[in-house]
């Protein structure tokens, strides 16, 4: 199982699901098994916890980027 593309997966999948993300805003690891469909340690789940977190921060100040740029 490769980490970084389950970050990318999770990440996709929260910001495309309101639902999911105030799951994953609430309690992110219980958001992680539901989305992987299997429990997987802590150690692992932590790890992709913290990359859907800089994950969901990078795209969210791309997206503020590019509306400030079609404000100008």
């Amino acid at each position: 199982m490769e980490i970084k593309e389950k970050i990318e997966q999770m990440a996709k999948k929260v910001l495309s699901d309101k639902a999911l993300m105030e799951l994953f805003k609430k309690d992110p690891i219980k958001a992680v098994e539901k989305v992987l469909g299997v429990d997987l340690p802590d150690e692992l789940v932590e790890k992709i916890v913290d990359g859907v977190k800089a994950q969901i921060a990078v795209d969210g100040a791309k997206d503020a980027l590019g509306m400030l740029k079609k404000l100008f």
